[in-house]
């Protein structure tokens, strides 16, 4: 057991270093868009002409707002394109790292208390947590 916690341990300093490196990122897609104008002669106007474009538009939503930019084809588009890559990396290590702390604190003994006076108040303050959380959680209903 104690050799599995070790090497545990081990793993999760590494996934630590590799947040280190990620580097720049940022949330959100790469949409490629073709979009018709609306007038009668121009040539988007044909049947199975797909439209005007491509234009390349970055989108996101953060906190329930939506977010959106037109990106230029080139190095901006490639350094979008880079920190999405880095941020769908960010979240699986940040996934990997939940799992294997999981995992350790399985592993990990419970504390044993010695003092059955401590153990008391230590019960009485855990109930008296919950309690409150109950209550609040009701009052809120």
């Amino acid at each position: 057991m104690n050799d599995t916690l070790i090497k545990l341990e081990s793993k999760r300093k590494s996934l630590y270093r590799e947040l280190e490196e990620i580097g720049d990122f940022r949330r959100g897609t790469i949409s490629v868009n073709y979009r018709k104008c609306g007038k009668k002669n121009c040539i988007c106007a044909k049947p199975g002409h797909p439209g005007h474009g491509p234009q390349y538009l970055w989108n996101t939503t953060i906190k329930g707002k939506s977010y959106a930019k037109n990106l230029k084809l080139g190095p901006e588009l490639k350094k979008y394109m880079e920190e999405i890559a880095n941020y769908r990396s960010f979240l699986k290590i940040c996934d990997e790292i939940v799992q294997l702390n999981e995992r350790i604190c399985d592993l990990r003994a419970i504390p044993v208390v010695e003092d059955k006076n401590e153990e008391e108040d230590l019960k009485k303050k855990l109930r008296m947590l919950f309690r409150r959380k109950y209550r609040k959680r009701l009052t809120e209903s």
